[in-house]
């Protein structure tokens, strides 16, 4: 008993450990992706970093500070409605963010990294600038931490009110990206709104996963047969769910089976050998963890 108890603090530390390492190396690429692409192109971002982007275009204040000062009301506010232990970890990432922000300040004025810009190809950036600050965010996001600012508020907004937090934080980021049109070139605002998709997408991709698997429910007279044939010849288990025809009131199985997108056509093909009127039901699954795909 005592040497169970004696593990438990390490366990605990790892378990901390290995969310908030990831946490910090989404902020550090957050960061150098803000610095090396979307500062020097003046584009923009929403949120919280959005504003501190807009005060270091017109009064050159370093983002690393403003955003940092900003947070810390919302800090105080999460921390009293959402609770420390839903607050942690986007305090992490908030800090860490101004952290690596002021590291990236550092390092550009000392000349060891030079900034990407361009007066031509705006378009490459932009999709790097997504690409790169879609990965950071992503990551932090995957983990269980938020890069503060309008995350706080929608979460505070969804909790008191049961509003949207998507929504919420859509509205914010456009309220900040739009009146910016005031200091910042339009065509530069909309090639924002490229790198904010490409950079959505990219949070999707990390937070559901790349690999895009199907799910096939399948509905036949001949589940047990069927569910054979696909063990046999695609080495993929099956799971049966009883169910009834709500016309036909009869009882059957319900066949449950996750493939590789790769083997779809070979599922429907046994599938339809075994029985021609078969009704299946395809649908795409971003991330599976289990035997025969991705190891935990």
């Amino acid at each position: 008993m005592d040497g169970q108890e004696g593990c438990q603090p390490l366990s605990n530390y790892t378990r901390a450990l290995r969310t908030t390492f990831p946490i910090l190396l989404g902020t550090a690429i957050y960061a150098f992706g803000l610095h090396y692409f979307i500062i020097p192109n003046e584009l923009m971002e929403g949120g919280i970093t959005g504003i501190s982007l807009l005060l270091h275009y017109i009064f050159g204040l370093p983002p690393s500070v403003t955003s940092l000062i900003m947070n810390f009301p919302l800090f105080y506010l999460g921390w009293r409605v959402l609770g420390k232990s839903s607050m942690l970890y986007t305090i992490i990432g908030t800090v860490s963010v101004s952290f690596f922000l002021w590291v990236m300040e550092l390092l550009i004025q000392k000349g060891l990294i030079v900034p990407f810009r361009t007066e031509h190809d705006y378009f490459l950036v932009t999709a790097y600038a997504g690409f790169t600050v879609g990965t950071g965010l992503g990551i932090v996001f995957r983990y269980g931490g938020t890069t503060g600012g309008a995350d706080i508020l929608a979460r505070i907004a969804q909790k008191l009110k049961g509003w949207s937090m998507g929504q919420i934080i859509l509205c914010i980021d456009g309220v900040v990206i739009g009146s910016s049109i005031l200091f910042i070139p339009k065509e530069k605002i909309l090639y924002t709104f490229v790198a904010v998709f490409i950079a959505s997408k990219m949070i999707d991709i990390i937070i559901e996963g790349a690999y895009a698997a199907r799910a096939f429910t399948i509905i036949t007279d001949h589940s047990e047969t069927v569910a054979a044939a696909i063990t046999k010849e695609l080495d993929r288990g099956a799971t049966l769910f009883p169910a009834v025809g709500a016309y036909s009131k009869q009882n059957k199985n319900v066949i449950y089976c996750v493939v590789a997108r790769s083997e779809m056509k070979r599922l429907k093909d046994i599938v339809y050998v075994v029985d021609p009127l078969a009704f299946i039901i395809i649908t795409e699954v971003h991330d599976v963890v289990g035997e025969g795909f991705k190891p935990k």
